[in-house]
């Protein structure tokens, strides 16, 4: 049997940090992120367009499910997030987190389980850009313990304006395990998914840590085309 996982608890320092984004969202967001519309982070009419509809796509060699395309008013919310810092509206991105769990659960038989989420590693340089991961925003919200077990082994370059095939070279071996899992069943958490490479390298990683990866989820996955 696998070792008990716990939560990791929030240190204080991350309460308040959390508290003072969430009140500087509320108190200077001005226009909604999905349509532009002034005067709310997000209308009712955004919101209601961020009904999931669970996309499979696979990564490392498992299934990976995300909640919504990464397109529209699915982008625009998740861009406020990570540019603009409104981390308020992470609330309007779990219910397709999810879905795309519940997806994966769909799909393991009664000799698997998931015993632990873990979030892919937010780069030092973005961390230090906002503030907080994403990543483990939505994790903390599955319901499932959540640890923070991969870590950066090397620096990477931006992702953004890569080819499948660079982002690949770009990320392998990037991340190494803390932990030993002792066969635990982890789930990995992105907040989107282009090629799937990322997620890809978790998996390794926690494979060679001695985890039984499930699987992998997303908030959304980039349409593909062609």
């Amino acid at each position: 049997m696998p070792a008990e996982i716990r939560p990791l608890p929030l240190s204080d320092r991350d309460r308040v940090r959390r508290l003072l984004l969430d009140v500087a969202d509320f108190v200077f967001a001005s226009v909604c992120a999905g349509c532009g519309t002034a005067g709310t982070a997000l209308c009712r009419a955004c919101e209601a367009a961020l009904v999931p509809g669970p996309i499979r796509r696979t990564s490392g060699g498992v299934p990976l499910w995300a909640g919504l395309a990464f397109d529209g008013v699915a982008a625009g919310v998740l861009r406020a997030i990570k540019e603009d810092g409104q981390t308020s509206l992470i609330r309007t991105l779990r219910p397709a987190l999810a879905a795309a769990v519940d997806a994966q659960r769909a799909g393991l038989d009664e000799r698997h389980r998931i015993d632990v989420v873990v979030p892919v590693p937010t780069s030092r340089s973005a961390f230090r850009r906002r503030g907080f991961r994403v990543p483990e925003l939505l994790a903390r919200g599955t319901g499932i313990p959540m640890r923070r077990l991969l870590v950066p082994a090397r620096r990477v370059r931006d992702q953004r304006g890569l080819g499948a095939e660079d982002r690949r070279r770009n990320v392998e071996g990037a991340f190494i395990a803390q932990r030993p899992g002792a066969g635990a069943g982890a789930l990995v958490v992105d907040d989107v998914v282009t090629t799937g490479a990322t997620c890809a390298e978790a998996v390794r990683a926690l494979r060679a840590a001695g985890f039984h990866v499930v699987g992998a989820v997303a908030v959304a996955a980039t349409p593909r085309h062609g």
